[in-house]
């Protein structure tokens, strides 16, 4: 994940990557912990922060960097871009572009969840949905209605609140009169966990899906964290916080340095093992990326207005081009017959 995300912030420089772009490193441990904690059964819906959930949920590093390239085999083949990617047979309901919006649908994979279960007669027993979400959207509207119907339906859903600590350029303190997000859910129980450590994660992850999977309803989950990067591509990051803090929490809180420290600590790797590995993960999303970008960009002719317009509405339509496509320039506008109006 920190190699991909890296390759991505230089790539962007090199302007191989345009457009919105936000990058996740500093929080791996959170991705990471769910996704040992859950299986494909379970669904996951996220922000516009999604590239490392999609490697997470089993998404190979040259789909993921190939869709922010643009190429045809990208994982939403281009369509999608750095914040839609998708993959339902993963159980992955994509980013989202809209801040907060996520939530809803999440809640709604959680009612689907519970109405499967129960009409195969297993009320207690049943698989999970998640919604990660930022500490900047945690106070809207949209997501108290949710938590409000997946408490009064006892929903299994997990509102999960990626504390980076800042929301966009704004500081906890600054944009919340709550900075104990966990408790948000009012009577909804809700339990604070370290979003650095991903042992902490995956146990605290295994827990709330235990509960709310067996129709105690919601459980809020606050995973504090941090990201090394800005908001997106075009924050430096570094206006409404110093170096001297960015650079605090890698040398005390990163969580690969974590993993790294208690490898050796318990006698799993040596330090010569586990630099041999970063050069192998290295050259692993060197080839991947080199890959992408060998990969073929989309015709328009042919994949513009696929997925858009189905030819019926049955599973599995072709697609078909509309009568009449608008352009700004009018004069290039798209007109099946050949003729403008």
């Amino acid at each position: 994940m920190r190699r991909m995300e890296i390759t991505c912030d230089n790539e962007y420089k090199a302007r191989n990557i345009r457009g919105f772009c936000h990058l996740y490193d500093g929080q791996e441990a959170v991705a990471t912990g769910i996704q040992y904690a859950f299986d494909y059964e379970d669904k996951w819906i996220t922000s516009y922060r999604c590239h490392c959930v999609a490697l997470a949920r089993g998404s190979s590093v040259s789909s993921i960097v190939g869709e922010l390239f643009g190429v045809k085999e990208g994982h939403t083949q281009a369509k999608g871009g750095s914040m839609h990617m998708y993959s339902k047979e993963r159980g992955f309901y994509g980013g989202q572009g809209i801040v907060g919006a996520q939530v809803p649908v999440g809640a709604g994979l959680a009612f689907a969840q519970k109405y499967k279960a129960e009409s195969e007669g297993r009320p207690n027993q049943m698989n999970v949905a998640i919604a990660c979400y930022g500490d900047g959207a945690a106070n809207q509207g949209q997501i108290w209605e949710s938590a409000n119907m997946a408490s009064l339906w006892k929903l299994p859903m997990i509102f999960c609140i990626e504390n980076n600590q800042y929301g966009m350029g704004t500081s906890i303190d600054r944009h919340s009169s709550i900075y104990e997000y966990y408790k948000m859910g009012n009577h909804i129980p809700g339990i604070h966990v370290d979003g650095m450590n991903v042992l902490a994660v995956k146990e605290a992850m295994r827990f709330a899906k235990e509960y709310v999977g067996s129709g105690n309803g919601p459980m809020y989950v606050e995973a504090k964290t941090y990201r090394y990067h800005g908001h997106s591509m075009s924050d430096p990051g570094t206006t409404y916080r110093n170096r001297d803090e960015i650079s605090h929490m890698r040398s005390t809180k990163d969580p690969l340095g974590f993993v790294k420290e208690l490898l050796v600590a318990c006698d799993f790797a040596n330090e010569a093992e586990i630099k041999e590995k970063e050069k192998e993960i290295r050259k692993q999303v060197q080839s991947e990326v080199l890959k992408a970008k060998e990969s073929a960009r989309p015709v328009p002719a042919d994949d513009l207005m696929s997925h858009v317009y189905a030819t019926s509405l049955e599973p599995g339509a072709p697609s078909e081009y509309p009568p009449h496509i608008r352009m700004p320039n009018y004069e290039k506008s798209y007109f099946a017959d050949g003729k403008m109006d």
